[in-house]
């Protein structure tokens, strides 16, 4: 069967969005259950949501004793959900905790198939979410346990939602109240998980249409009554408990302490300058990097039609929005995407690649897919050792095979070949990645492997053979904290010395190591020391050494 074939078969109906879920799920599967806990965000997270299950509050979000008032609890309720049905809060499985985000993910590519079909056509709207699906950046998202993912799920629907809405009133496909819903329901949700961001996408879209055509009529037909009823009803609850729970004190830090710091500079390191965004575009994008120009010049082209008018109203406005915020990471524009998987998947299925953005994407795939071979090796060589060179090797070939792959078959005209031999190779390219060869590097993993050596000496608290907590010196990074429980006590040197003299473990990092022995000898406290755990504090770019000390027996 040709791809044509295949996509004229599968576009249709219903399949087209399963047939693009289906893809986004194979593409996040294997770091969902091979990806040790990530630090920061995912294990702060994913902490918060334990300690949710574990106290029975799902109203104010904590990190042990402190309130974490930074985003709303949609995706600690999805968590909860996730982690009660598939496993316990005791057992810290970060997979259940990934769940939703691979849900989000599937839905994202799906939503993207479902909306672009009702401007281009089935098999073009099965291209589209397909694209999405496989993208670099939104499979790497669907198995961390963190907003993004959902985030970018719940937006694409609304957009979807949105743009059949927009569609019928231009001859489309009818857009019933079953459209209306998923609109209000994509919508309401995005704010649940994330505050504003999906509702300032959405609102920047319907701008941009009414600014570029100077009419709006279309909008009066959103079921706004209802609409915002459920809106309400669904936002509305937690908003009134936790305004509650803290005496205001969540929206002032949310807002204040949160969203105001983000626009007013690079909070907490993360500044960039404009255009850090589109620099990145064509590796996060990836393998669509060999369709971006095509995209982009078929918008400029056909920016008349409707559809094409949609798709660059979703993504241009908000795309400038995250240009112009000082404070910049690689995920934020991401609830943009689906705009550009229609509009490459759309210049694919016209047949309107011109020679000039096929050379260009010609050389960003070559680029982009030689680039992430490499950062492969360089990672082997910083993290990794001689066990690890099968799984380097074969990552490596498989994603610079993609990239490469896909500027051949566009060097010969073949840009549906080349989009689709560019996708299934990044496919196995990233799930080599994160399953095969990511979980192996040991040094990057300094928690997984601290709470492994307490296991293996039945110093883990949840083991039942040591009283709680752990002490650890010098160390911070969350996923500690989510392996060894939410007691962990995070301290200094005089908390470790003190939970050694009452007969618990301790960890301490190697910059205290000094002060922690002459603490040992002042208080005449005996230790032993059971391990010792070197490796990379990614989160800082630390070299860090963990030892691990049990009581010294009497």
């Amino acid at each position: 069967m040709s791809l044509q074939a295949y996509l004229d078969r599968f576009g249709q109906g219903w399949r087209a969005p399963a047939v693009a879920a289906l893809i986004a799920f194979l593409a996040g599967l294997p770091g969902v259950f091979a990806m040790p806990p990530l630090d920061r965000d995912e294990s702060r997270f994913a902490q918060a949501t334990a300690q949710m299950l574990e106290t029975r509050d799902f109203v104010v979000i904590r990190f042990q004793d402190e309130p974490r008032f930074k985003k709303p609890v949609g995706i600690h309720w999805m968590q909860a959900a996730s982690v009660a049905l598939f496993s316990e809060a005791e057992a810290r499985d970060i997979w259940a905790y990934r769940l939703p985000s691979l849900l989000g993910a599937m839905l994202a590519a799906a939503a993207c198939a479902w909306g672009a079909a009702a401007f281009f056509g089935g098999p073009t709207g099965l291209l589209a979410g397909s694209i999405l699906g496989a993208t670099f950046l939104l499979s790497t998202e669907a198995f961390i346990a963190k907003t993004d993912a959902v985030l970018a799920g719940t937006t694409t629907l609304a957009l979807a939602a949105l743009a059949r809405i927009y569609a019928a009133s231009r001859d489309g496909p009818p857009a019933g109240a079953l459209v209306r819903l998923l609109f209000w329901l994509g919508l309401s949700l995005s704010i649940l998980v994330k505050g504003p961001v999906g509702l300032m996408v959405v609102i920047l879209t319907a701008l941009g249409l009414w600014a570029w055509e100077r009419k709006g009529g279309w909008l009066k037909g959103m079921s706004w009554t209802w609409g915002l009823i459920l809106m309400a009803a669904i936002v509305g609850p937690w908003a009134a408990a936790v305004t509650v729970a803290t005496d205001g004190g969540f929206w002032t830090t949310a807002f204040g302490a949160d969203l105001a710091p983000k626009l007013a500079g690079g909070q907490e390191s993360h500044g960039a300058p404009p255009g850090y965004h589109t620099l990145l575009t064509p590796l996060l994008i990836f393998p669509g990097a060999v369709l971006l120009p095509a995209a982009l010049a078929f918008a400029w082209r056909q920016r008349k039609e409707p559809g094409v008018r949609f798709a660059i109203c979703w993504l241009v406005p908000s795309f400038l929005v995250f240009e112009a915020m000082p404070t910049k990471l690689v995920h934020y524009t991401l609830p943009t995407y689906g705009a550009l998987a229609w509009l490459m998947a759309a210049a694919v299925t016209r047949d309107q690649v011109g020679p000039i953005a096929r050379w260009i994407g010609i050389i960003l795939s070559a680029l982009v897919g030689v680039a992430l071979g490499a950062g492969v090796f360089y990672l082997y060589g910083e993290y990794g050792d001689p066990s690890d060179l099968p799984a380097t090797i074969a990552t490596a070939l498989l994603l610079a095979a993609a990239g490469i792959a896909g500027a051949y078959l566009m060097w010969r005209g073949e840009a549906l070949k080349a989009i689709a031999a560019a996708g299934a190779l990044a496919i196995l390219g990233h799930g080599a990645l994160a399953a095969a060869l990511a979980p192996r590097l040991d040094p990057l993993w300094l928690s997984k492997r601290t709470a492994r050596m307490l296991e293996a000496a039945k110093l883990l608290p949840r083991q039942g053979f040591t009283s709680a907590p752990v002490a650890v010196a010098g160390y911070a990074e969350p996923s500690l904290v989510f392996a060894l429980g939410t007691p962990t006590n995070l301290g200094g040197v005089g908390d470790a010395v003190d939970a050694l003299a009452d007969n618990r473990p301790a960890v301490v990092e190697g910059r205290e190591q000094a002060q922690f022995e002459a603490a040992l000898k002042s208080r005449e406290v005996k230790a032993r020391e059971i391990g010792r755990v070197d490796g990379l504090n990614y989160s800082n770019g630390d070299d860090t050494t963990l030892r691990i000390y049990a009581p010294a027996p009497p």
